[in-house]
Protein backbone atom coordinates (compact mmCIF):
# COMPACT_ATOMS: atom_id res chain seq x y z
CA UNK A 1 0.00 0.00 0.00
CA UNK A 2 2.88 2.38 0.80
CA UNK A 3 4.48 1.67 -2.50
CA UNK A 4 1.27 2.36 -4.68
CA UNK A 5 0.93 5.36 -2.77
CA UNK A 6 4.26 6.37 -3.39
CA UNK A 7 4.28 5.62 -6.82
CA UNK A 8 0.39 7.90 -7.37
CA UNK A 9 2.21 10.20 -5.19
CA UNK A 10 5.27 10.72 -7.40
CA UNK A 11 3.21 10.37 -10.86
CA UNK A 12 1.42 13.84 -9.46
CA UNK A 13 4.76 15.22 -8.62
CA UNK A 14 6.15 14.49 -12.10
CA UNK A 15 2.69 15.86 -13.71
CA UNK A 16 3.02 19.02 -11.75
CA UNK A 17 6.81 19.94 -12.70
CA UNK A 18 5.75 19.40 -16.24
CA UNK A 19 2.59 21.47 -16.36
CA UNK A 20 4.45 23.97 -14.64
CA UNK A 21 7.60 24.06 -17.09
CA UNK A 22 4.82 24.22 -20.29
CA UNK A 23 3.54 27.05 -18.63
CA UNK A 24 4.72 29.85 -20.61
CA UNK A 25 5.64 31.00 -24.10
CA UNK A 26 8.92 31.06 -24.45
CA UNK A 27 10.13 32.60 -27.39
CA UNK A 28 11.49 29.92 -30.17
CA UNK A 29 12.92 31.51 -33.06
CA UNK A 30 13.27 35.16 -34.71
CA UNK A 31 14.23 36.89 -37.53
CA UNK A 32 16.51 38.33 -37.11
CA UNK A 33 18.23 35.71 -35.10
CA UNK A 34 19.27 36.94 -31.78
CA UNK A 35 21.96 38.15 -31.79
CA UNK A 36 22.53 38.22 -35.70
CA UNK A 37 24.14 39.99 -38.01
CA UNK A 38 22.85 40.92 -41.32
CA UNK A 39 23.54 42.49 -44.21
CA UNK A 40 20.33 44.03 -45.81
CA UNK A 41 18.24 45.72 -43.47
CA UNK A 42 15.13 43.91 -42.65
CA UNK A 43 12.01 45.49 -43.29
CA UNK A 44 10.08 43.46 -40.39
CA UNK A 45 10.62 41.62 -37.27
CA UNK A 46 8.92 38.16 -36.39
CA UNK A 47 9.09 36.55 -33.25
CA UNK A 48 7.96 32.74 -32.85
CA UNK A 49 6.67 31.39 -29.78
CA UNK A 50 6.01 28.27 -28.45
CA UNK A 51 2.20 28.73 -27.37
CA UNK A 52 -0.33 31.01 -29.03
CA UNK A 53 -0.38 34.77 -27.79
CA UNK A 54 -3.20 36.96 -26.52
CA UNK A 55 -2.94 39.77 -28.94
CA UNK A 56 -3.91 42.41 -26.66
CA UNK A 57 -1.66 41.99 -24.06
CA UNK A 58 2.05 41.33 -26.35
CA UNK A 59 3.72 43.68 -27.50
CA UNK A 60 6.78 44.15 -29.33
CA UNK A 61 9.38 47.36 -29.69
CA UNK A 62 12.68 47.44 -31.73
CA UNK A 63 14.78 50.33 -30.30
CA UNK A 64 18.04 51.89 -32.00
CA UNK A 65 21.29 52.33 -29.79
CA UNK A 66 19.88 56.01 -28.37
CA UNK A 67 16.76 53.95 -26.99
CA UNK A 68 14.70 55.63 -30.23
CA UNK A 69 11.96 53.25 -31.72
CA UNK A 70 12.30 52.37 -35.17
CA UNK A 71 9.05 49.94 -35.48
CA UNK A 72 6.31 51.50 -37.33
CA UNK A 73 2.86 51.71 -36.22
CA UNK A 74 2.08 47.90 -37.91
CA UNK A 75 2.77 45.58 -35.30
CA UNK A 76 0.88 42.78 -33.47
CA UNK A 77 0.23 39.01 -33.36
CA UNK A 78 -0.67 37.36 -37.03
CA UNK A 79 -4.12 37.27 -37.47
CA UNK A 80 -3.44 33.56 -38.78
CA UNK A 81 -0.68 32.55 -36.59
CA UNK A 82 -1.01 33.26 -33.24
CA UNK A 83 2.49 32.22 -32.45
CA UNK A 84 4.22 34.79 -34.27
CA UNK A 85 4.69 38.86 -32.82
CA UNK A 86 5.65 40.66 -35.68
CA UNK A 87 6.35 44.70 -36.17
CA UNK A 88 7.31 46.49 -39.45
CA UNK A 89 10.53 48.14 -39.26
CA UNK A 90 11.12 52.08 -40.63
CA UNK A 91 14.22 52.27 -42.88
CA UNK A 92 17.41 51.85 -40.53
CA UNK A 93 21.04 51.87 -41.12
CA UNK A 94 23.72 49.94 -39.93
CA UNK A 95 23.69 49.54 -36.49
CA UNK A 96 22.47 47.42 -33.16
CA UNK A 97 18.88 47.05 -32.67
CA UNK A 98 17.19 45.97 -29.29
CA UNK A 99 14.05 43.91 -30.07
CA UNK A 100 11.93 44.20 -26.74
CA UNK A 101 9.00 41.87 -25.96
CA UNK A 102 6.26 41.14 -23.52
CA UNK A 103 3.71 38.72 -24.37
CA UNK A 104 0.52 37.46 -22.08
CA UNK A 105 -0.06 33.55 -23.37
CA UNK A 106 -3.48 32.00 -24.12
CA UNK A 107 -2.95 30.00 -20.75
CA UNK A 108 -2.86 33.75 -19.04
CA UNK A 109 1.35 33.58 -18.31
CA UNK A 110 3.28 36.61 -19.00
CA UNK A 111 6.82 36.35 -20.55
CA UNK A 112 9.12 38.91 -21.41
CA UNK A 113 12.55 39.63 -23.00
CA UNK A 114 15.23 41.13 -25.07
CA UNK A 115 17.76 40.57 -27.51
CA UNK A 116 20.36 42.79 -30.16
CA UNK A 117 20.68 42.02 -33.75
CA UNK A 118 23.68 44.30 -35.94
CA UNK A 119 23.03 46.10 -39.15
CA UNK A 120 26.22 45.76 -41.11
CA UNK A 121 27.48 47.65 -43.99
Amino acid sequence: MKRLLLMMLTGVCAFAFVEHATAHAHLDRATPAVGSSVHAPPKEVKLWFSQALEPAFSTIKVLDRNGQAVDSGTKGVDARDRKLLRTALKPVPPGTYRVVWRVLSVDTHVSEGEFTFDVVP
